[in-house]
């Protein structure tokens, strides 16, 4: 089955020097960008991390500190990547809690204003979980009755995780062909940003959900505790995050005016 889209659409895959979405950095990323007509376009990229990249992490994807030392960092790649998915909706696997969140951390790095808000997000890893409960490895050979060579190779992975979606579609009659119900079904709580520090509640409306003001909404919080949001931005959360806190105190402030 052929993906039935009304925009193109992304899947990627990131190889890291490790699993911190705001302290590791992207040492090799992947994308396949499949259009409304069914035609494709692949590119991948080498990315020098600007860090050491630990040698338990080298075992895994096989991306040795030597074959980065002289490839482009990802500052110098990201107006390439930003323009080959700004006009796409994303899919990957397990994308949803890492590689768009670490994605996002890097372009934002990068000083290119990357946002979401009217982009779907389909995570392949959430429908197999929901329906198989198994890896991405043995999703490829579940579905597509095929070994995955090159398992931890980005592209490898780009490519079988794309295999394994329209595979899916075919299989089970009550997944829509339609990224947005993909989006909407491979979505875990719904959040405000990608870590999950700010969720929505049933209202739709902006909530912590850690800390001390865990379920408490953002807009009352900083507006009774100020100091809170400053702590916030100079504390340790993804730049995503404090991207969308700002937003939301900025829409209070505005709403304040009006």
């Amino acid at each position: 089955m052929q993906l039935n889209l009304t925009k193109p659409i992304c899947f990627f895959d990131l190889e890291t020097t490790g699993i911190s979405i705001t302290k590791d950095r992207i040492v090799e990323i992947s994308i396949l960008k499949v259009f409304p007509n069914g035609t494709e376009e692949s590119k991948t990229w080498l990315v020098n991390p600007e860090m050491h990249i630990p040698e338990e992490v080298v075992a895994i994807h096989g991306v040795s500190n030597e074959r980065v030392a002289n490839e482009p960092t990802f500052k110098e790649l990201a107006k390439d990547i930003y323009n080959m998915i700004k006009d796409s909706d994303l899919g990957g696997f397990n994308s949803n809690r890492f590689d768009i969140p670490l994605l996002a951390e890097e372009m934002l790095r990068a000083e290119v204003d990357f946002d979401m808000k009217s982009t779907l997000a389909v995570d392949v890893q959430t429908i197999f979980h929901k329906m198989e409960q198994r890896t991405l490895s043995a999703a490829y050979k579940f579905y597509c009755n095929e070994s995955l060579e090159n398992a931890h190779s980005a592209e490898a992975d780009t490519k079988a995780t794309y295999e394994v979606l329209k595979a899916q579609l075919d299989k089970y009659e009550d997944l829509e062909n339609d990224t947005k119900f993909l989006a909407e079904f491979s979505s875990r709580k719904k959040f405000a940003d990608f870590a999950g520090f700010i969720a929505y509640n049933k209202e739709g409306v902006e909530c912590f959900s850690f800390g001390k003001h865990k379920g408490k909404l953002v807009t009352e919080v900083l507006e009774k505790e100020p100091g809170y949001f400053g702590w916030l931005l100079n504390a340790d959360f993804p730049l995503y995050t404090k991207k969308v806190l700002t937003a939301i105190k900025l829409r209070s402030f505005n709403n304040k005016l009006g």
